[in-house]
């Protein structure tokens, strides 16, 4: 296949830079696979089409203020994106300067006595760095750093800090563990009344953990898509978890992955030598056309970029002409697209 199979025009001007007033009042364009239609609704109408015995999938990640600026001892300013710890104290990060520290720098970072010791320079801007701190680096972040926004919203850091709202909604309801760079954001528009309503439907709701890596949004820059390699994410899903997703497969439940890290997740844990169950690992499973879904039935999910790993799982799961048309329909019907915008339930 090729990347540009997965194309499509969207008008710059659709892409949110802000969430919905409310997080359930998000546009939601309902997918039919069996029927090939679609229907224009709104999140609080998700209660109308979950059954019974149903299992929502949630991904408990919580972004961490990832992006955090330094100086170093010339004064310039450098920007770090921590990625992920590899060792105590040890983080691989994204690192952009007019000029590039070199290995064995120190970088002060934030107002709270931190800095980073530069250890190796790697490719696409990455590094490998020591946090040097007398407090836990997570709390440095806390105080210091930045909610970790996509590229395409648009933010004035001159003051070096984040804003409120994008403190509170760049993140789900419902997120605990923490650890990922960017949002699941499938999972941000769900509200606490909404769960309460689905739980009064007889929905059940089961957690699975993939902290969500620069991986997931790197952008696809080979011409066939099978030449594309995913970076590698951690996962983890619980014995409980497990129980509950074999007991919905038992008595009939469908599986609904809310976001596509769910949807990796699961994919990635039943495809297993020996089988789903509880465990921990690093995923790269990458989901393209043609693809054999296992657990997975019914997803909700945002719109996604044009020649996207993420639209590419999406249009393995609806097809890709039906799932291109939808992604018209939606720019003519003015959806707002990707990480603040509507959303898609593909039934």
């Amino acid at each position: 296949m090729r990347t540009d199979d997965f194309n499509y025009d969207l008008p710059p001007e659709l892409i949110a830079q802000h969430p919905a007033e409310r997080r359930d009042q998000a546009r939601m364009m309902v997918l039919d696979r069996a029927a090939q239609t679609w229907a224009h609704r709104c999140v609080s109408d998700l209660p109308d089409y979950l059954r019974p015995h149903d299992l929502l999938v949630l991904n408990n990640t919580r972004v961490i203020p990832a992006r955090i600026f330094g100086h170093k001892p010339s004064g310039g300013r450098v920007e770090f994106l921590f990625l992920e710890e590899t060792e105590p104290d040890t983080w691989l990060v994204l690192m952009r300067a007019s000029r590039r520290p070199k290995p064995g720098t120190q970088v002060m970072l934030g107002q709270h006595g931190a800095a980073v010791e530069i250890l190796e320079e790697g490719e696409f801007g990455r590094a490998k760095v020591r946090v040097i701190s007398d407090q836990p680096f997570l709390h440095i972040l806390e105080q210091d750093g930045i909610a970790p926004l996509p590229p395409y919203i648009s933010r004035d850091y001159s003051s070096e800090q984040d804003t409120p709202e994008d403190r509170a909604r760049y993140q789900t309801i419902y997120a605990s563990q923490p650890g990922a760079v960017a949002a699941p954001t499938a999972g941000l528009h769900f509200t606490p009344e909404l769960l309460d309503q689905l739980a009064a439907r007889g929905v059940e709701l089961t957690e699975v953990t993939l902290p969500v890596g620069i991986g997931t949004f790197r952008p696809v820059s080979v011409d066939r898509v099978e030449d594309h390699v995913m970076d590698e994410e951690r996962y983890e899903i619980t014995e409980a978890a497990a129980q509950a997703i074999e007991s919905t497969r038992k008595h009939g439940g469908r599986i609904t992955a809310v976001g596509s890290t769910s949807v990796r997740t699961l994919e990635t844990v039943a495809a297993r030598p020996e089988g789903f169950g509880a465990g921990t690992g690093r995923s790269a499973l990458f989901i393209t056309p043609p693809y054999p879904f296992r657990l997975v039935d019914v997803m909700l999910t945002n719109f996604h970029l044009p020649k996207s790993t993420l639209l590419m799982m999406v249009c393995a799961l609806a097809g890709r002409e039906f799932m291109l048309e939808a992604y018209r329909e939606a720019v003519r019907n003015k959806y707002r697209f990707f990480s603040y915008g509507d959303c898609m339930l593909i039934l």
